[in-house]
């Protein structure tokens, strides 16, 4: 039997991880340590350093490359 869906005010949502702060400790812990807290940027940083380990790391400088010049 299919489940029934709680009837709900289109565009109004409400997500107790935001009132409580975890979405906004999530971002902060992973842009201080590196580390990512998602299943998708955990596969992407380990797929990134298997190809570095066979193709070499071709690290990118970061913001420097996007500097628009005066």
């Amino acid at each position: 039997m299919a489940k029934k869906k709680k009837p709900s005010i289109p565009g109004v949502s409400f997500s107790w991880k935001r009132a409580l702060g975890v979405t906004k400790m999530k971002r902060e812990f992973t842009k201080a340590t590196g580390i990512p807290t998602t299943k998708a940027g955990v596969e992407r940083k380990l797929g990134s350093m298997i190809l570095g380990l066979f193709f070499g790391n071709k690290k990118k400088s970061g913001k420097d490359d996007h500097e628009k010049i005066y």
